[in-house]
């Protein structure tokens, strides 16, 4: 199997494949938060205690655990297209943005704390993901 060689007249990303990776990106970042949502609820946390094939069950229909594996899944899809229309070394990179993106989200809908370590952290992460797209 032989791969296409990347012609170096041509842009290096394409403004709807950057989109289609944002879009991507996006949706896990969410489907996390929607995920974390669905399992802090009481009804997840007896059945987490429960431990029994019924309190799986309960978890499994949950309407918010099943909203953040659909998000999940129309990520993935939309990662095929991604994976279609670049390199792989030069996409995976921008699932780092990934760790802003949840860190954004769950302040602004979970409540959660922010710090000045995890900003750093992130944004040393995003930092890398612009050098790495840049090559």
């Amino acid at each position: 199997m032989t791969l296409a060689a990347h012609d170096p007249k041509e842009p290096t990303m394409k403004w709807h494949t950057l989109a289609l990776i944002m879009l991507s990106v996006s949706l896990s970042a969410l489907a996390q938060i929607v995920l974390k949502y669905g399992m802090s609820s009481v009804q997840a946390q007896r059945a987490l205690v429960d431990s029994k094939l019924s309190g799986l069950a309960i978890i499994a229909t949950s309407p918010h655990v099943l909203s953040g594996f659909a998000l999940y899944g129309l990520g993935a899809v939309l990662w095929l297209g991604v994976l279609a229309r670049i390199e792989v070394s030069q996409a995976y990179p921008f699932v780092g943005l990934g760790f802003l993106m949840t860190m954004a989200f769950a302040i602004a809908f979970l409540g959660e704390a922010f710090s000045i370590p995890r900003l750093a952290g992130s944004l040393l992460i995003t930092a890398g993901v612009v050098l790495v797209a840049r090559s």
